[in-house]
């Protein structure tokens, strides 16, 4: 009798020192991850104000964020625009690839990162140039970075406050006003009769880019009035939703005509 306590208690002791160093390796992770998340972040903050740039004997069409993307764009040659919507965590430089794979887990600097980068889909050509800008970032719930803030979208008066998305090339300084926010999942091969809205990037015709719009606008959570004609540039930012398998959260954007 006094054994099998003995060997009860031994195996109790054994499960609570592995829960024990278990919830160490999380604590650690957590700390680290944190700090780490917070160390890219300060870099990325200061990244606009890092470049010199000469703002004299400029066109009165160039502005300031036009030349810090530009020099950016000379020192990391895969930064194509900086994205900003204010009165949101969301301020960063966007990359493009060769393929879409490497800036969910690497920065701006092609370094290793939790968080990854903001990314434009490898598709997009900017010598047409393409129909839909189509951006993805991480949804970092854990510190609030990258595409998180998009999760706020689902609330529409939230959406009424931060209506304008800005993204700055070095050629244009540009807005995008909000027409749709979504809720969507990424479709197995095998499932048929669904329309992939991620593939479009570039309609074929006037019919194509109306088959996205007209989704876009019947699946968007509330009821928002401005749409987009066939022509006008489209932005399209894309996150993680959890709610569903595989799901998406898409908040659609029109260019404003300046």
């Amino acid at each position: 009798m006094a054994k099998g306590k003995r060997f009860r208690s031994e195996k109790f002791k054994k499960i609570k020192n592995m829960l024990i160093i278990f919830l160490l390796i999380s604590l650690i992770y957590i700390v680290y991850y944190v700090w780490n998340s917070k160390k890219e972040q300060n870099e990325t903050d200061e990244l606009l104000n890092s470049v010199e740039i000469d703002i004299s004997n400029q066109d009165e069409s160039v502005t300031e964020r036009m030349l810090e993307v530009k020099a950016l764009k000379e020192q990391y040659s895969d930064i194509v625009a900086w994205l900003e919507i204010e009165g949101t965590n969301i301020n960063y430089p966007v990359m493009q690839g060769t393929d879409n794979d490497f800036y969910v887990n690497h920065d701006y600097k092609g370094e290793k990162s939790i968080r990854g980068s903001i990314f434009l889909d490898k598709g997009y050509n900017w010598s047409i140039p393409s129909n839909n800008l189509l951006l993805y970032g991480h949804n970092n719930s854990k510190d609030g970075t990258m595409f998180a803030d998009l999760l706020k979208y689902k609330d529409e008066n939230f959406c009424k406050e931060h209506s304008t998305i800005k993204f700055t090339t070095p050629e244009e300084d540009a807005e995008y006003e909000i027409i749709s926010v979504f809720l969507s999942r990424i479709y197995y091969k095998s499932e048929t009769d669904v329309y992939r809205w991620y593939y479009f990037i570039d309609a074929e015709n006037e019919e194509k880019y109306n088959e996205y719009i007209n989704y876009v606008k019947e699946n968007s959570l509330y009821d928002i009035e401005k749409t987009a004609e066939y022509g006008e540039q489209i932005i399209t930012l894309v996150t993680c939703e959890y709610s569903t398998e595989n799901g998406r959260l898409a908040v659609v954007a029109k260019k404003k005509i300046q």
